[in-house]
């Protein structure tokens, strides 16, 4: 990285959702002058979230666009510097860690808080993008309760399809278990949850081929795997739920990760097996994935970063 401009900052912050920009408020609070490189997605999944009714001081609920506005608002007020960015290449061999960004310049870093979230795995399908907030969700937890007295479905066959599905039976009148396969990869105990619930039926061996709506959803074009016979299953919402992949790729060759790439934590914290090196939201959670826990881990990277830095003397 040698051939590149560089620049010295106490913290770099990466990602730019309710995890990053949540750290910033505690860092920039604690004059550490964070730097937040907001990534690809400024503002993280909640840009794509239409009205959020569960995050705790909007009663009335609030955009998910104008909550991520406040929060970029807020870490700007304590003196948060916020570029727009993503890196592409880390060196964590040595301090200060040194970041690439956007294969132009380096940032050499005493410590750095990685908040680059996870994104949801789609179908791939040409209306499902547009359709978001629209009667496409990737989260029952979030978006149910707007599907009150409804036909929807749900996407997939592991534990988080099933936890959707029972989920929006508190709301929906009816819930469709879609599934390519002809037996579900959720646990035992899940299944049985879902067999049991009159509001729940699944749907063996069925590939979702197109979704249909103008405004909103309106219905899903299935197709029976083994026969290829098509069907038309009408619903006002449907639920995404094939997996999330963490957005970590680039810190592999450096940091400790389960399996499928979400960074492992020490216990009870947010250090990484790098010292220095921080990991919170949806980046290293994999069971809540709720914009208040993700912005709950920003507040303790923040936390662990001072304390790490006033232990190294890297700040007074």
């Amino acid at each position: 990285m040698n051939r590149y401009t560089i620049e010295h900052h106490v913290m770099v912050i990466l990602g730019g959702g309710p995890a990053g920009l949540t750290a910033a408020i505690y860092a920039a609070r604690a004059h550490l002058n964070p730097l937040v490189i907001r990534g690809p997605n400024p503002g993280g999944q909640l840009i794509q979230t239409s009205t959020v009714e569960n995050y705790p001081g909007f009663a009335n609920g609030v955009l998910g666009p104008a909550l991520m506005e406040q929060f970029e608002i807020q870490a700007s007020r304590f003196g948060t510097e916020m570029r727009y960015g993503v890196a592409t290449q880390v060196n964590f061999s040595n301090h200060p860690l040194e970041l690439l960004i956007d294969d132009a310049y380096v940032l050499q870093s005493d410590a750095v808080v990685i908040a680059t979230g996870a994104s949801p795995q789609w179908l791939g399908l040409d209306n499902e993008q547009r359709l978001v907030g629209r009667g496409v969700s990737t989260c029952a937890i979030c978006d149910g309760a707007f599907f009150k007295d409804q036909l929807v479905a749900v996407i997939g066959g592991g534990d988080a399809a099933l936890e959707n599905a029972l989920s929006l039976t508190r709301f929906s009148s009816h819930v469709y278990v879609i599934h390519r396969r002809n037996q579900l990869r959720a646990s035992k105990e899940m299944q049985k949850l879902a067999f049991q619930h009159e509001k729940i039926s699944v749907v063996w061996n069925t590939r979702v081929m197109d979704i249909v709506g103008e405004d909103n959803v309106k219905a899903l074009i299935l197709e029976e795997v083994n026969t290829e016979a098509s069907s038309c299953l009408l619903i006002q919402g449907v639920f995404i739920a094939i997996g999330h992949r963490p957005n970590t790729e680039i810190f592999r060759p450096w940091l400790q990760m389960d399996e499928q790439g979400y960074i492992l934590t020490q216990p009870d914290s947010t250090h990484t097996s790098v010292a220095g090196v921080f990991a919170c939201g949806d980046a290293r959670d994999k069971i809540y994935r709720q914009a208040i826990t993700a912005a709950g881990t920003g507040c303790m990277a923040a936390l662990d970063a001072e304390r790490w830095l006033q232990k190294a003397g890297l700040i007074r």
